[in-house]
C-alpha cells in the first residue's frame, strides 16, 4: 500500500494560520493524505503560542514541528512538556523542555517524525544532528521514519539527506521559507526536498513586509518583525512511501494560493 505523506513549510503568522485553516483539509482530500506534519515556530511571528498549537492540529496537522524560533514564546513552554505531537528539535541540550522525536498510529502503520535543527549559520551550541539521528534510530522501528531539518544551509540539508539515505523514509528542509525545486527520490529509497518553502504571504520577504526587510539592509534599526498583508501560499511536498519497503517511490512539490 502506498500512504502519502505531507510535509507543510513553516507557517507565518496570524496570515499564514488563517491560510491554513482554509486550505489543508481540502488538499488533504484531494490527494487522499494519511499523514500530515506542519512546521508551525513562526505563527506568532517568533515562536508560537499555545492557542495557536490548538489551531494547526484543529486545521489538520497531525504533528508540528518547532526550529530556531522554539523558545520565541515562553507561554509554550509547559506545552512542549505535555504535548507528544508538538515537537522541538531533538538535538536541543538535554536541559531543553519537550522532546524531538515520537512515534505515531497511522492506520495500520507506525510514523516516527524527527526534527532537527543544522548548527551552520544558527548558533546557539545544539549538538550534532547526525550523530542525533543516528541516536534516535537506534531505538524504535516504525514503518516509516520522517525527518524535518530545520537548517540554514543548503549543504547541511543535503548532506543530511544522503547520509540518512536508505535509513528513512523522508527528509525535507524547513527555515528559509523559500521552496527549492530538487525535489526527489534519493538512490537508496529515501524522498528529499532542500526546503518546503512557507505558509503565509505571497508578497513578502520570508513572511514580512518587503519594505521592512529593505529598511533593515538600508541600515536601519531593528524592529519587530510583523506579518504581510494580503495573498496567501501553502507550501510544502507530498511524500508518497511504499508501506511494504517503509521508502519512498515519489515526491511532489505543492503550493496552494
Amino acid at each position: 500500500m502506498i500512504y502519502h505523506i505531507l510535509a507543510v513549510g513553516d507557517v507565518v503568522g496570524q496570515q499564514g494560520l488563517d491560510h491554513l485553516e482554509r486550505r489543508l483539509r481540502p488538499l488533504k482530500r484531494l490527494k487522499d493524505i494519511h499523514f500530515t506534519v506542519v512546521n508551525g515556530e513562526n505563527a506568532a511571528g517568533t515562536g508560537l503560542l499555545p492557542q495557536q498549537v490548538d489551531i494547526l492540529f484543529q486545521a489538520g496537522a497531525d504533528v508540528v514541528t518547532l526550529g530556531n524560533h522554539t523558545f520565541g514564546k515562553s507561554q509554550i513552554i509547559r506545552q512542549l512538556d505535555e504535548d507528544p505531537y508538538l515537537l522541538r528539535p531533538a538535538n536541543f541540550t538535554g536541559r531543553a523542555p519537550g522532546r524531538g522525536w515520537g512515534v505515531y498510529d497511522c492506520g495500520r502503520v507506525q510514523v516516527g517524525v524527527m526534527n532537527l535543527i543544522g548548527r551552520c549559520g544558527l548558533d546557539f551550541n545544539a549538538d550534532n544532528p547526525f550523530t542525533t539521528a543516528d541516536r534516535i534510530l537506534k531505538t524504535e522501528k516504525p514503518r516509516f521514519t520522517l525527518v524535518d531539518f530545520h537548517a540554514e544551509a543548503t549543504s547541511e540539508k543535503l548532506a543530511m539527506g544522503y547520509y540518512l539515505d536508505g535509513r528513512v523514509s523522508a527528509v525535507w528542509g524547513t527555515h528559509t521559507h523559500v521552496p527549492t525545486a530538487d525535489e526527489g527520490v534519493f538512490p537508496k529509497g529515501t524522498g528529499y526536498i532542500t526546503d518546503l518553502g512557507m505558509t503565509g504571504p505571497v508578497h513578502s520577504v520570508l513572511g514580512i513586509p518587503p519594505e521592512q526587510s529593505i529598511d533593515r539592509f538600508l541600515g536601519g534599526p531593528p524592529q519587530r518583525h510583523q506579518t504581510a498583508e494580503g495573498p496567501c501560499k501553502m507550501q510544502g511536498a507530498i511524500f508518497s512511501l511504499d508501506s511494504e519497503t517503509g521508502l519512498c517511490v515519489d515526491v511532489e512539490r505543492v503550493d496552494i494560493r
